[in-house]
Order: structure tokens, then C-alpha cells, then sequence
């Protein structure tokens, strides 16, 4: 039997918002289903093979109650995706921030309320003139160039911007691994709870405590997916602690309210697919 064939690379789109693109092609795997996890990123994929088909259950995609999207934009969410895992797959990735929707695809992501949305009814026909453009070049490299180049048209600098006080919250936040509470991220710009909530909510379609918490998951899978390219076996105990979550019991909670499974059985399905690079969204 053929060995599996998984290939990442990795990009820089050198735009500000962009926290990690990455490039993907596999072969040879075996058919299944593949978690698309929550993250504080919105995802933005174009598929360069068939089309990405995905539920919001398990029992969904074995039904056949599915979305199957060429070029896919995921607001943020707080469950898996399911994905069906073809034979074969390629594309393009993108982590973008949630603060930069707006001049990127023309509607906050508080908007996107559906679990995927098909780019070309966000971005027109460029982006599937973009997608055959970027099937037909040779490497990844002029790929990512190709992409840059339309995303620095696409950017719309007039767009009415998110409210300053919405990137001093999700700064706060950040710096602080997702640990601050709402009060105190509201003390910090200056607002109410209830208020900053009303406007997160209405930008992000999150609460600022969903945003904390997909903060911090964000950097647990960023360390087991390090840990792995460095050769290791994650403790999760460590990884809890150093991300600051309350205890190892507190990461499995969060774990299966993210992923639908436990930490050691999550990590068993994805093992190849964090040796090769995925879910790497750190910012470049």
C-alpha cells in the first residue's frame, strides 16, 4: 500500500490581519471525516481539487444534509465543522482576523451566521476567476503572490472600520491569552459589560468571553502542534497550565466543547495532519 502523501507550506501575505496562510495538498488518505475547529480566526479557503463538503454534525455528512463550497468563508463558531475526507485534496488557507472582514469581504463577520458561506456570493466572479488562475501555477510560491496580489485589490480602505474600542477589547484580550474577564476587558476600553457585548456580538457574532476562550485554544493547539514538529509527545497537563487554563480538567472541558472529543482522542485523528503543519495559525 501507497504511503499517504501530506504537503504543507507555508506563506506570507504581509497584510495586516492575515495571521497565517498556508498552502495543502494530500493524497492516498483514507476516505473519513476530519474536525474543523473553532478558532478566533475566520477561515477562508479555496479549494484546489473538489469541492469542500461539510455538516454540522457527524450524523449530518453520513446523511448527505451537507454545503459543498469551492471557496469557503467560516465566521467564528464555538463547535467543529465536520468535513468529509476525501482520497485527495488541495487548496489555500487563510486565518484572518475578525476585525479585518469588513474591508476584506464586505460584511462584518457577525453576519456570517451560517457555519460556511460560498466566497463568490461574498466576492463575486474574481474569486473564481482567482481559483482557476491559482489551480493552473506550478509552485506554492507563486500561488501565495497571486493571492496577495488579489487580496490588496480586494481591500477596501473606505470601508466603514470596526469601532475603536473593539480592537483595544480584542487587543486586551490577546495580550492577555484570553485570561481577562469581560469586566475587565470592558474597563479597559472604557465601556460597559452589557455595551461592549452588544457591539462584539454585532461585529463578531461572538461574546467577548467566547473570543477569550477561542483565544486560548487557539494557543493550546498552536503548542501540541509545536510539540509534535519538535519531535515530542504533548503533555496536556503542561499545555493547560501554560496556557492558562484552570487545571487539566478545565482543558478537557474545553476541549470537548470545541473539538467534540477528548484531548487524547482528538490528538490521535489529527496526528499527521499536526506533524505536517495544520493548525499552525501563529501570525508571520
Amino acid at each position: 500500500m501507497t504511503a499517504p502523501v501530506m504537503e504543507f507550506a507555508r506563506g506570507s501575505m504581509r497584510i495586516p490581519g492575515i495571521a497565517a496562510a498556508y498552502g495543502y495538498r494530500s493524497e492516498g488518505l483514507s476516505p473519513g471525516v476530519h474536525r474543523g475547529l473553532p478558532s478566533q480566526y475566520v477561515t477562508f479557503i479555496i479549494s484546489l481539487d473538489d469541492p469542500i463538503e461539510t455538516a454540522a454534525s457527524p450524523e449530518d455528512l453520513a446523511a448527505g444534509v451537507t454545503l459543498r463550497n469551492e471557496v469557503v468563508i467560516s465566521g467564528l463558531h464555538t463547535s467543529p465543522a465536520y468535513v468529509r475526507q476525501p482520497e485527495h485534496q488541495a487548496g489555500v488557507q487563510l486565518a484572518v482576523h475578525p476585525l479585518l472582514a469588513r474591508q476584506l469581504f464586505g460584511v462584518p463577520v457577525g453576519e456570517l451566521s451560517e457555519l460556511t458561506y460560498e466566497g463568490a456570493g461574498l466576492l463575486g466572479r474574481g474569486i473564481d476567476l482567482l481559483r482557476e488562475e491559482l489551480y493552473e501555477l506550478p509552485t506554492w510560491q507563486q500561488r501565495f503572490e497571486t493571492l496577495r496580489d488579489y487580496l490588496h485589490r480586494r481591500l477596501d480602505t473606505t470601508a466603514q472600520s470596526p469601532r475603536r474600542e473593539l480592537f483595544g477589547a480584542w487587543n486586551h484580550l490577546a495580550a492577555t491569552g484570553g485570561a481577562a474577564t469581560a469586566s475587565q476587558v470592558a474597563d479597559a476600553v472604557n465601556l460597559s459589560s452589557r455595551r461592549l457585548t452588544d457591539l462584539f456580538r454585532n461585529e463578531t457574532g461572538i461574546s467577548p468571553k467566547d473570543a477569550g476562550r477561542l483565544i486560548r485554544f487557539d494557543r493550546a493547539i498552536t503548542l501540541v502542534g509545536a510539540s509534535l514538529r519538535g519531535g515530542h509527545t504533548p503533555v496536556f497537563a503542561d499545555v493547560a497550565a501554560e496556557c492558562g487554563f484552570y487545571d487539566h480538567a478545565h482543558l478537557v472541558r474545553e476541549f470537548r466543547r470545541f473539538t467534540g472529543t477528548t484531548p487524547t482522542r482528538w490528538l490521535a485523528e489529527e496526528f499527521q495532519n499536526l506533524q505536517a503543519g495544520g493548525h499552525d495559525r501563529r501570525e508571520k
